[in-house]
């Protein structure tokens, strides 16, 4: 389709390259559609034009924020609009009213932030209140684990403004009985009607019926069911007035734009309600239990007393649980294999109330025989528990192979008080198919989030997807329930509509639909007119699993499989607000292209698709030629292989260790580029460099001469380069041996990395002094370079063959008594990382008891602190203030703790985080020309700011190289290593 006169009008971004389009081909379902192009619009006048082309050219558009959908609403074949990047204001808060008015592309969780001052709080929480948007939550009607008490958007919404599918402007808000009928009465009396007239009218009729109106009532899901999301809210319209006159609340649009998901109008802005920040005392009651029908019946025991939110775990959640770092650590309450967690949170306005309330419901479950063991929680105790129970969807694509626990019939709602009932007949039907289900979620509210595990992949697996839907949707009928409690219809749902809600009514909602949109330029095909809902999935029926040669194991799969495991849930596209590290590069251009997402979609595009959008050249039998893929290169560029997604994506999407193993096969192919070599092999050329010491540095010293010697290699000419010391640590420690062997509480091994042998030589004598001075014998084993440089560009061969020399030189060796201890995170951290999935399987084993012996310093001390053996007296006890900037992989597969600890050493030194994610040069990145100004950026997200701030008698310390370097060339001071601090605090 020919978009150029669209273009030259359009003020935003609009684009229909190949990478655009497949990226946005997908959203957090299981459904995958290439769009026409996808539009970034700046401002409301693009959106008024890009719906009189859509008129025009037939064409649907298809509204967009985070993507976070699980039913498919945001996949289509049509243009795509993403508002996420330009309509993200706030634009006023009422105190006195309690109300805010904001743009659709506003991150829930940020609203929060912003509303705090205020003593404000917008209560609807989604398990991705991180990065969705209130755009998306009011399309969906979302709701969440609060729902028992802040029920769902639908319920805040009170304003909505856009356009309507002519590229009309309107409003929609409340009108009282009078208004409505005045309304109506000087419609009627119109010559020539609006589009806007036509959806009043419309409505009107349909509702004044009362046939209608008794149809809608027999055929509808009960309404004592909080989650209602079963086509359009025509249902709700009806309990207003005039049409219900004894109805509390008066008519309202916004009751029908809630939950119809882009259909109907395109939004611009939105005013909701806000409540009162809740009561400041709070704790959750854990209970374990031994079956899904004991919790169930517990939920209806915590229900009496007025929780907050109560949410179950099934055993399958928690089990996911353990292979996940960070969640790992927020399930230390559990207590043995429990078959169900139930999790009741109470929020009061005392302590006494809180423990009132809980100690009465830990009794009367006690009483009726229903846990086993009853852990209550206080605090950021609290905060972990959620974390866990949020992250249970996208551990659920942890489960190794083909076959995946699938969102098909995981958002049916029916009557808390039908709730035992109906899972009990719900599991028993889908015993009776042969299917293991997971069970968890939001049990307070009668929905539980059910899968069962099936194959896509195959013909017979897209088969029993339907078979299930139609299964349960026959069973969710029987109880009147909603086939859909909060996540939507869209395309995954629809088609049993009808069924729902009984064909006279489905009627009425494709009579409204066609009314609001006679074109299908809004969304089309989701909620009525959809196709089957087993059609474009994301795996086509009998698709393949390639068999792939590669150098990184994965453990129990292979790595197209180890793609997969991103559902697409989005949790990378949290902004630097939100914490953590994932994704750096998303948190600075908040391109959906920068995401962790975008870069596990494109690889999987890449290694499964002959036809696709993206380009791909098979060979028969040799699968490494679809690696051989400029597109797939393109979007993992700027993957900066901070490990940050290792441990913050719930799947464990390792896209670091997927960069470079795809890099290595890419550049066997296309030959690995000049500059990648010279930073490859930094160890050689230091080694290279160390010859003439003061003629390297004084040709990086110079300014002039620095700048022609970046641009030369392909260096950002702004980036002041790493100099070297005027002797190697390896000769220095050589010369003084016998000095440091001397130790009476042991031996522990040191790892001669290559930029403390080269670069950072004073930290690497501070530290073996420091180990030396805390009494420790200290050797300096022979072994060669980590590799780490290698592995960064894709070099395998030469990472491996250096893996392979350290584990063989050294693991015999190193033990729990006897260590191997590093200063450089990335160096050290490699033999537990990088060298278990490198090494050939005999030395597998090997590897790994190494890597659970190579500690950074922090550990080490940390360690031994705990055991008592380190004498804080050797500290000087002067009160200072220290702010500690972590390494990214430390953070993903160690701690910060152990730093914050060692640092904490001293009497009177304060450690303080800085709440930042990636510095933001992470290895060579931040000194490549071509990412130079990301990695800057980068930066001033939270670390530079920070640093600044700090007044200059505050320390500032970083354990990696590439950080200390970051914030010297982004806020001129001077961070140091941990250990410098503490060599420094010595008395």
């Amino acid at each position: 389709m020919d978009f150029g006169r669209l273009k030259s009008k359009f003020n935003g971004e609009f684009l229909d390259d190949k990478i655009t389009k497949t990226l946005y081909a997908t959203d957090a379902s299981a459904y995958r559609e290439v769009p026409l192009a996808v539009a970034f619009p700046k401002d409301e006048s693009d959106i008024r034009e890009l719906i009189l082309f859509a008129n025009k050219k037939k064409v649907t558009l298809i509204p967009r924020t985070a993507g976070t959908s699980l039913a498919g609403q945001v996949v289509g074949k049509g243009i795509v609009v993403d508002v996420s990047r330009t309509f993200t204001s706030i634009l006023e808060v009422n105190e006195e009213e309690s109300w805010v008015r904001l743009q659709p592309g506003v991150v829930r969780d940020e609203l929060n932030m912003h509303l705090k001052p205020f003593g404000l709080y917008f209560g609807p929480e989604t398990s991705t209140a991180n990065r969705a948007m209130i755009g998306g939550m009011v399309g969906n009607n979302s709701c969440g684990s609060n729902s028992v008490v802040y029920g769902s958007t639908r319920d805040h919404l009170l304003e909505v403004k856009g356009f309507l599918s002519d590229g009309s402007p309107v409003t929609f808000s409340k009108l009282s009985e009078e208004e409505f009928e005045e309304k109506l009465e000087s419609l009627r009396t119109k010559k020539e009607l609006t589009l806007e007239d036509r959806v009043y009218l419309q409505v009107a009729e349909m509702l004044s019926n009362a046939e209608n109106a008794k149809e809608i009532r027999d055929q509808f899901p009960k309404r004592s069911i909080r989650r209602r999301n079963t086509g359009y809210a025509i249902d709700e319209l009806l309990e207003t007035k005039p049409f219900t006159p004894e109805a509390a609340e008066d008519f309202n649009f916004c009751k029908l734009i809630a939950g119809s998901e882009g259909t109907l109008m395109f939004i611009t802005e939105i005013k909701i309600h806000v409540n009162d920040l809740p009561p400041k005392f709070l704790a959750v009651v854990a209970s374990h239990h031994q079956s899904i029908k004991e919790s169930l019946k517990a939920n209806l025991v915590s229900l009496k007393y007025k929780p907050t939110a109560v949410e179950l775990m099934d055993h399958h959640i928690l089990e996911c649980t353990k292979a996940n770092k960070e969640q790992m650590a927020n399930r230390f309450f559990v207590e043995g294999d429990p078959v169900a967690l139930l999790v009741t949170e109470f929020s009061e306005h005392s302590q006494e109330e809180l423990d009132k309330k809980i100690e009465a419901l830990i009794a009367d479950m006690k009483s009726q025989e229903m846990g086993y063991h009853f852990p209550v929680l206080y605090g950021d105790d609290v905060k972990k528990v959620w974390t866990l129970r949020k992250a249970g969807l996208g551990l659920l694509g942890n489960i190794p192979g083909d076959e995946k626990a699938v969102p098909v019939i995981e958002d049916t709602a029916v009557d808390v008080e039908d709730l035992p009932a109906y899972i009990e007949e719900f599991d028993a039907t889908m015993a009776e198919k042969g299917y293991d289900m997971v069970h968890y979620a939001h049990a307070g509210s009668g929905e539980l989030h059910l899968r069962p595990i099936i194959n896509l992949k195959t013909t017979e697996g897209k088969e029993q997807f339907r078979e299930v839907a139609q299964d349960i949707s026959d069973l969710v009928k029987k109880y009147k329930g909603s086939l859909s409690g909060e996540h939507g219809d869209g395309r995954l749902r629809a088609e049993f509509i009808p069924q729902q809600i009984g064909e006279k009514n489905y009627l009425l909602l494709k009579k409204l639909k066609y009314t609001w949109d006679p074109n299908g330029v809004f969304n089309a095909n989701k909620i009525v007119d959809t196709p089957a809902m087993n059609e474009m999935l994301r795996y086509e029926p009998g698709q393949q699993t390639p068999e792939f040669e590669t150098i990184f194991k994965f453990k129990n799969q292979n790595i197209l499989q180890h793609a997969e495991q991103c559902n697409g849930s989005g949790d990378c596209r949290k902004t630097s607000l939100s914490g953590g590290t994932m994704c750096p590069s998303y948190q600075a251009t908040k391109n959906e292209k920068d995401t962790t997402r975008a870069r596990a979609n494109m690889l999987r595009e890449a290694l499964t698709r002959k036809d696709g959008i993206v380009s791909f050249d098979p060979v028969a039998g040799n699968g490494h030629d679809r690696f051989d893929n400029k597109e797939a290169k393109e979007v993992l560029d700027l993957c900066l292989l901070c490990k940050g997604c290792k441990s913050e994506c719930p799947s464990n999407v390792d896209m670091a260790k997927l960069k470079m193993e795809f890099l290595y096969h890419y550049q066997k192919k296309n030959g690995v580029p000049v500059r990648s070599k010279l930073i490859a092999n930094f160890s050689k050329m230091s080694k290279l460099g160390s010859i003439a010491p003061g003629f390297y540095n004084f040709l990086f010293k110079t300014d002039s001469l620095r700048r022609i010697g970046n641009k030369m290699v392909g260096f950002h000419p702004d980036r002041t380069m790493p100099l070297l010391h005027n002797t190697t640590l390896k000769k220095w420690y050589d010369k003084n041996a016998a000095e440091f062997q001397q130790g009476e509480k042991g031996k522990v091994y040191f790892f001669c990395d290559e930029f403390t042998n080269y670069n950072d030589v004073p930290i690497g004598q501070k530290a073996i002094q420091l180990l030396n001075r805390l009494g420790y014998s200290v050797y300096i084993p022979e072994h060669v370079d980590s590799g780490r440089p290698y592995l960064s560009k894709g070099m395998l061969d030469e990472g491996k063959e250096r893996a392979t020399q350290n584990v063989q030189m050294l693991a015999d060796l190193i033990s729990a008594e006897t260590p191997l201890i590093g200063v450089e995170p990335s160096c050290i951290l490699a033999f537990r990382d990088d060298y278990p999935e490198l090494v050939n399987d005999e030395l597998v084993a090997k590897s790994e008891a190494l890597g659970k012996n190579a500690l950074m310093i922090d550990e080490f001390i940390a360690r031994e602190m705990d055991a008592k053996r380190i004498d804080k007296s050797v500290f000087k006890a002067e009160k200072r203030l220290i702010k500690l900037h972590g390494h990214c992989q430390q953070k993903a597969v160690s701690s910060l703790v152990p730093t914050k600890k060692m640092l904490s050493l001293p009497e009177g030194y304060e450690v303080q985080l800085i709440p930042s994610g990636c510095c933001g040069m992470s290895g060579s990145f931040g000194y490549e020309k071509e990412h130079y100004d990301l990695s800057m950026k980068i930066g001033e997200l939270v670390l530079f700011p920070t640093v600044r701030q700090q007044p200059e008698e505050v320390i500032i310390a970083a354990p990696g190289t590439s950080c200390r370097h970051q914030i010297h060339d982004g806020t001129g001071r001077e961070a140091k290593h941990p250990v410098e601090v503490l060599w420094e605090a010595l008395r």
